[in-house]
This record gives structure tokens, C-alpha cells and sequence, in this order.
């Protein structure tokens, strides 16, 4: 091997050829998933133009390692393409199978990914190796992956993507039935760990900071709240639970002390630790950060053995390679490209200070606002802000977080509730760090751009100062200004996705919520893009979760006022929480009745109803008659037909059309409102939501009828003379 590699004068060792190599392996998966063997053979010519002369061995290599890639996204476009047009089953069906991983939470309920292999057709089971189904759960069920099961429901042959996997169908589940435990070792093994940090935790309750010692573990946080999960991302903490370097070096640790006389010596530690990874990729669900530390852990293990000096860099480079080597469709994963740059950001940060004197202080500063300038450019692609303060936070949070693994790991491993209470405590003062941060300033591309010219001016002399003031100012104006505010009154429709959350904005600031939508983190986004740091005062039309979920999110986050509902009404769980929520935070609790009038600010506020007691919850809805200056806006929440005939004819410029737009409206009432503009606020939806005639009957009543689905957010100017 060492000979060979010696012709081609390519020395494993060499960071350059590795990082091309890995970097080639990208460019032809990344190329062989896009558009087929067109782009790869012009991306193959430009790779092997590109390297011609750099080496004539080393040529022959990185264009092997393009094409491979190019193999590799091309296999892996097809197979996804293969599943996602496989025939699926539709009406009743049982099937067996066994599961791709574990139930995961959704929106509408809990699901998991089954690969059938029998089918139970006409009283008999006979094989059938389909393309994998997504299974959708009504009652909790506990799934492992590769657990046998038998699967009992309805199916439909609707294809898409889960979390980026293919399937070809759904399935609503009715039974599951497990028929019997991986029959994969390693998969039984790495379940049982998974169990018994699982089990070694239900003593904490819903503690989300039990939740986050489990993600802190093995990567699992279905149990933590989505809210705290978004103040993780906007805090620049949420990689944390991605389990990656340091994750794998506290268990490749712990391994080794369990393992005991099996890890004697270099070689037989290297072969216990290459089975320790492989257990750890199982138990942490082969996420794409832990497939590439796994994999640069590896390579060093086995360099080491063979005596190899192999560097950061190669490490990296040669593991990205093998990965997308063989999971090609990882190309365009954005955990995995998230991994790989913040990997590169902590090589280069501990390079530059590792000769600091104050090294205590400066390597893990550097080590993170490297990795966060390394990150900065994906993170504005892909969530369109970088949170300002994460080096600080991470640089608090890093140590909490590696006392919490250890002591958690420990303690859960042979049963010492002291070192469990230790790990759910300092997890619990990493919660508080990011709840903390989150609501602090985002930088966005504007202030990118401002930061990477003072970075730049710092260097040029002559224009150092002027230009860094200038870059300065910029960057703290476009950092603590809101990016699109609601500016002067207005009223804002928010793209919540299938559900209702407007907000009304008076000419002084004052703000109104009205509703709250059915995800909270996406809620608290819109508030943070709008610049909402108090509201004045919260309405819950009715108690659905279409309306509610955010509301509490809201309420959690943001200094709130008052808050109306419309009483007579059996919430549910969450319901009560909000209330609960807004007497601890001393927010009045209103219930308005119909004639009720509020001025908040430029606001005029009338209640229109309920005007009654109604059996449909979305009949008892608060109608709000909202008038800035000489515009009118008609919010009636989701009534239906019975209670807008009984509300009568309202006349408004602008109207939120009730209950998405569905059949449920009398199409006359609709008309009698008269509104200019029409707003329907839906996301995508199996209902048909909005109605046809609900459109066409506004339309011809002289409507501009708009939709968040299409539109994204809407905006009505309501100044004076508007």
C-alpha cells in the first residue's frame, strides 16, 4: 500500500492532496445528484483540467476521486428517485417490516419509516420488498429502529421526504405490534444503551433539561420543548446535541475504560475503538456529524497503528471522501456541510492560537469565533441569520456541556444519581444561557458584509479608520435595527403555515396579536423579524392549535399585556398552560363579551362575538372589528356559516377570511363585508383549503384576494389616507 501510494507521490500525510481529494469527491456527488452524467463528465473534464501538471500520479487520483463521487450522488439521485416513484399500496393493508429508526414528532402526530418485507394479501403473507413507507401514529407507540413489526392500517400512495429520507407511501396506522427485537447485534446493543439512558431519565419528568442531557448523550431530543430548541439555534448552541468531536472523544474514553485488557496496547486499542465507533454511530442514529467525526476518528485510529502521521487536515479531507464516497446524497445535506465547515473553523482557530500565550483563554475563544465565521455563510443560506453572541455563549456553555456528557454518561452507565442530578443541572444552566441569547440581535447578510469589510480595512492602513467607524456603524445598524419591521400602522397576515397569527401594529409601535399559529418556533421568528418586543395585547380567537401552539410560545417570550379568550371553552392541556403561563407572568386575563371597546394606542378595538354560547368552538371565536385611523380590519377568527349570519352585515376594507378559507362560510356574509383587500391564511393542506367558491365569491365581490401560502407575509398599510 505505503508503495503504491509512493509512485503516485501521494503520501497520506500530504493535506493538500487530501483536502482535494475530499474536496473533488463533493464536486462530483454534489454534480451526480443535480443533473446526471452531462454535468458529471464536464465537471470531470474541469476537474482533471484543473490538476493536469500538479502531478501526473496525483492527476490520475483526483480525477478518480471526482468521477468516484460522481458515481456515488448518481446512485444515490437514483435510489431516491426509485422510492419516491415505486408503487405503493392504497386502502386497508397490513404489512411487515422493520423500522429505519425511531418515532420521530411531527406536526400532525408521531410517525416512523418501515422497510416492508411481507404483505398480507387474500388471508396470506407472501414477501414483498417495497420501497420504504412512512408510518403515522394516533397513540404513542415506542420504535426502535431495525425492531420486526407488524404494521395494521390505511395506506395511501402519497411519496415524499422525511428528515431527507425518500418513501413511497403513507400509512395511518391503526395497531402496531412488535414482533420481536433487532436481529442485528450491533443494533441490539446500541438500543439497549439508548433504553437505558432513556429509563435512567423518566425520573426527571418533562425536565427540559433531562431532555437536553439526552441530546448532550445520544443525540435524542424528541422530549425538548421545540421552544427550547429554537433558543438553542438562535443562541448558536443547537450543535451541541448534533453529537460530534467531542462527543466521540468522551466515549471513545469511556470505551476504552470498559473495555479494560481488550484495549492493551496500540493495536488491539485500535480495533476496540473502530468497534466503539460503530456502536456509537448506532446509538447516536448515524447522523451526519457523526458519521464524519466517526470517520476522522477512525482514520487516525488505523494511521496511528500503521504508524502514518496523519494531520488534521487529512483527516478531514480523506474522511469527507469516504463518506460521501458512500452516501453520495450527504452532498446536500446541511448537517453534514454545517459539521465539515465548523470542523475546518476549529482547525484553523486552534492553529492560530496554540502558540498564545494566555492559551487557557485564547485557543477555546478562537477555537469558537472561528467556527463561527466557518459556519456563517451556511447559516445565512440556510436560516438567514447568524446568531451575534454564540462565541460567548459557546465559550460559557462548552465546559457546562462537557461536565454534563461525562457526569451523565457516567452516572447513567453504572447507576450513580448523584452524577445524573450533576449532568441534569449544569444541562439545565446550558437552557439558561440559551434562553438568555436567543432573543439577542441576529446578523444577517448586510452585516456579514460589514463585518468582512472591517475585517478587510483592518489590514489597509490608509483607510483603516474611516473605514472601520463606517463598517461599524453599518454592522450595528443593520444588527440592532430590525431587517423589515412593521413600519407606521399596518396590519401583518404572518406566513404560519396552516393556521392564523396577525399581528396589528399602531403608529406609535403599539402591537396587537391575534392568534398565534400552530408552530411555535416559527411564531417567535416572525416576532424576532418584525421587531415585536412587547405586546400589548394577545387574543386567542378559540382554542385550536392552528391558533393556539404559538400563542404560549408568545406569551413565554415576550412582555405581554393583556390576553383575551373567548371563554366557554374546553381547551385541552394547552389551553390551560397559556393561562397558567400569563398568571405567572402577571399578564390580565380577559374574557371580552360582544359590545366590548379597547383603545391600545392608535388601535380601536370592537368586539362583534360571540354573541352566544355555541357548540362548535369555531362558532364561539372572538370577531374582532379593528379600526387605525380611517381603516377598518375584520378579524372573525374561523366562525362558520351559523354565526356570521348571526353576526350580521359588517363592513370592513380589509378581512381575514375565517377558517382558511374553507366551505364552512356563507358566501353571502362573506361578499356583505366589502372588503378591498382578502386575506386567507393557509400552508399547504390536504383539505382543499382555500375553498374554490370562497375565492371566486370575494373575487366577484370586488376583492383582492391574497394568500400567505403564495404570498408569504402580508402587509396592509392601515396610516391615515391608506
Amino acid at each position: 500500500m505505503r508503495s503504491f501510494l509512493g509512485r503516485l507521490r501521494l503520501p497520506l500525510g500530504s493535506e493538500r492532496w487530501a483536502l482535494a481529494a475530499g474536496g473533488l469527491v463533493w464536486v462530483g456527488a454534489g454534480a451526480g445528484r443535480a443533473a446526471g452524467w452531462t454535468i458529471i463528465l464536464v465537471a470531470l473534464a474541469v476537474g482533471i483540467a484543473a490538476v493536469v501538471g500538479y502531478r501526473r500520479g496525483g492527476t490520475l487520483v483526483l480525477a478518480a476521486c471526482l468521477l468516484g463521487g460522481a458515481v456515488s450522488g448518481t446512485l444515490a439521485a437514483a435510489d431516491e428517485h426509485a422510492t419516491l416513484s415505486a408503487p405503493a399500496p392504497a386502502g386497508p393493508i397490513r404489512v411487515a417490516g422493520w423500522a429505519l429508526d425511531d418515532v420521530r414528532p411531527g406536526r400532525n402526530g408521531d410517525w416512523f419509516l418501515l422497510q416492508p418485507t411481507h404483505l398480507r394479501m387474500q388471508g396470506r403473507w407472501v414477501e414483498w420488498g417495497g420501497a420504504p413507507l412512512l408510518i403515522g401514529l394516533v397513540d404513542h407507540v415506542e420504535v426502535a429502529a431495525r425492531q420486526r413489526l407488524q404494521v395494521d392500517g390505511t395506506a395511501r400512495p402519497t411519496a415524499g421526504y422525511a428528515r431527507g429520507d425518500p418513501y413511497a407511501g403513507r400509512v395511518a396506522a391503526r395497531r402496531v405490534v412488535m414482533l420481536g427485537p433487532a436481529s442485528d447485534p450491533l443494533f441490539r446493543a446500541g438500543n439497549a444503551v439508548r433504553v437505558r439512558v432513556s429509563a435512567g431519565l423518566v425520573p426527571y419528568g418533562e425536565d427540559p433539561a433531562a431532555a437536553l442531557v439526552s441530546g448532550f448523550l445520544i443525540g435524542d431530543v424528541r422530549l425538548l420543548p421545540p421552544l427550547d430548541g429554537e433558543h438553542l439555534r438562535s443562541a448558536g448552541l443547537s450543535h451541541f446535541v448534533a453529537v460530534s468531536g467531542s462527543n466521540v472523544a468522551v466515549f471513545l474514553t469511556l470505551w476504552w475504560v470498559i473495555t479494560g485488557p481488550l484495549a492493551m496496547g496500540p493495536r488491539r486499542r485500535a480495533l476496540a475503538g473502530l468497534a466503539g465507533l460503530a456502536l456509537f454511530v448506532v446509538i447516536t442514529r448515524w447522523e451526519p456529524s457523526v458519521l464524519r467525526a466517526s470517520a476522522m476518528a477512525g482514520l487516525v485510529l488505523v494511521a496511528r497503528t500503521l504508524g502514518i502521521a496523519l494531520t488534521p487536515w487529512s483527516a478531514l479531507g480523506v474522511a469527507v471522501g469516504g463518506v460521501l464516497l458512500i452516501a453520495g446524497e450527504l452532498s446536500a445535506d446541511v448537517g453534514f456541510q454545517l459539521s465539515v465547515v465548523a470542523t475546518m473553523g476549529v482547525i484553523v482557530g486552534a492553529e492560530m492560537f496554540k502558540a498564545s500565550r494566555a492559551k487557557w483563554i485564547a485557543a477555546p475563544l478562537g477555537v469558537t469565533v472561528s467556527a463561527q465565521i466557518a459556519v456563517a455563510p451556511l447559516l445565512l443560506v440556510h436560516f438567514g441569520s447568524v446568531p451575534l453572541v454564540s462565541p460567548l455563549a459557546n465559550l460559557l456553555s462548552a465546559p457546562l456541556v462537557l461536565t454534563s456528557t461525562v457526569s451523565g454518561g457516567l452516572g447513567l452507565l453504572i447507576g450513580v444519581k448523584p452524577l445524573i442530578d450533576l449532568a441534569v443541572a449544569t444541562a439545565g444552566v446550558v437552557l439558561s444561557i440559551a434562553r438568555f441569547a436567543s432573543p439577542w440581535p441576529q446578523m444577517e447578510l448586510t452585516g456579514l458584509i460589514a463585518l468582512g469589510t472591517a475585517l478587510v480595512a483592518a489590514g489597509w492602513r490608509p483607510l483603516r479608520a474611516p473605514v472601520l467607524v463606517a463598517a461599524a456603524v453599518w454592522l450595528a445598524a443593520t444588527v440592532f435595527v430590525p431587517a423589515a419591521p412593521l413600519r407606521g400602522a399596518a396590519v401583518a397576515v404572518l406566513d404560519v403555515g396552516q393556521g392564523d397569527a396577525i399581528l396589528l401594529r399602531g403608529s406609535a409601535g403599539e402591537t396587537v396579536l391575534v392568534d398565534g399559529g400552530p408552530d411555535p418556533v416559527v411564531l417567535l421568528r416572525k416576532l424576532r423579524q418584525f421587531g415585536v418586543h412587547r405586546i400589548d395585547l394577545a387574543v386567542l380567537s378559540h382554542p385550536h392549535a392552528d391558533h393556539l401552539s404559538g400563542m404560549v410560545a408568545a406569551l413565554e417570550a415576550v412582555p405581554t399585556g393583556r390576553l383575551w379568550h373567548p371563554g366557554f371553552v374546553d381547551g385541552g392541556p394547552v389551553f390551560e398552560r397559556l393561562v397558567e403561563a400569563a398568571g405567572a407572568r402577571g399578564i390580565s386575563v380577559e374574557v371580552p363579551a360582544a359590545g366590548w371597546i379597547a383603545d391600545i394606542g392608535s388601535i380601536h378595538l370592537e368586539v362583534l362575538g360571540p354573541i352566544r354560547r355555541y357548540e362548535s368552538p369555531n362558532d364561539q371565536s372572538l370577531v374582532l372589528l379593528a379600526t387605525v385611523h380611517d381603516r377598518t380590519v375584520l378579524l372573525p377568527g374561523d366562525v362558520e356559516a351559523i354565526a356570521q349570519r348571526e353576526l350580521g352585515a359588517v363592513h370592513a376594507d380589509v378581512l381575514k377570511v375565517p377558517h382558511q378559507g374553507a366551505a364552512t362560510s356563507d358566501l353571502g356574509w362573506l361578499q356583505s363585508v366589502g372588503a378591498g383587500t382578502a386575506v386567507v391564511s393557509v400552508g399547504p393542506n390536504s383539505f382543499g383549503h382555500p375553498a374554490a367558491e370562497v375565492v371566486a365569491a370575494l373575487e366577484n365581490a370586488g376583492a383582492r384576494v391574497l394568500q400567505t401560502d403564495e404570498e408569504g407575509d402580508v402587509i396592509v398599510p392601515l396610516g391615515e389616507g391608506s
